[in-house]
């Protein structure tokens, strides 16, 4: 989640900074293939770096992987369209690459404590436990904990991935829209 979030705002932000957005823009590449430029490769460094957390999870903690890794990478990729579209947002808010980096560390900061990673959200106050239930980071957790530890299925999982599709499919068309009406 930081990885996606920070890499992606950073990015952008830079390109803008640089100048260089300026000439992409100008280029015979449509907008979308600028976009989807940027978010390939945030995407493949997502992939890989979850890839590295379990293979240390596995070998190094002797964590039992004992659901399905394609559920688990398919699964992953809905969570992460979501917070490259956070990551996108806070690039269209942000003027210099300091400023985005601090909007990337306000949004995921929230998400790790309130998220149950660190704290059950069942001991958090009632407002705290309403927060945890609009953070995404929160729904992704389950679906990570219910493949890795438990080996639950899709049909187990869909609860906790209906929020992640809505957050995903709305903040990233916001980011969409955003992204290009800064480019107009």
């Amino acid at each position: 989640m930081q990885t996606t979030i920070t890499a992606m705002a950073v990015s952008v932000v830079r390109e803008r900074e640089k100048g260089t957005l300026e000439a992409l823009i100008v280029s015979p590449i449509r907008r979308w293939e600028l976009l989807l430029g940027k978010i390939i490769p945030n995407l493949l460094v997502a992939f890989g770096q979850m890839t590295m957390a379990l293979l240390v999870a596995h070998f190094v903690f002797d964590v039992p992987i004992r659901g399905s890794l394609p559920l688990l990478y398919a699964l992953s990729l809905v969570f992460m369209m979501g917070t490259l579209g956070v990551g996108i947002l806070l690039s269209a808010a942000s003027r210099t690459v300091p400023q985005a980096m601090q909007l990337a560390f306000l949004t995921f900061l929230p998400s790790i404590y309130l998220s149950g990673l660190l704290f059950p959200i069942e001991g958090m106050p009632t407002g705290a436990q309403y927060l945890a239930a609009i953070i995404p980071l929160t729904y992704f957790l389950k679906i990570v904990r219910g493949i890795i530890l438990k080996g639950v299925g899709f049909e187990y999982l869909w609860p906790s991935l209906v929020p992640l599709v809505i957050f995903g499919t709305v903040v990233f068309s916001l980011a969409v829209l955003k992204f290009r009406k800064q480019l107009d």
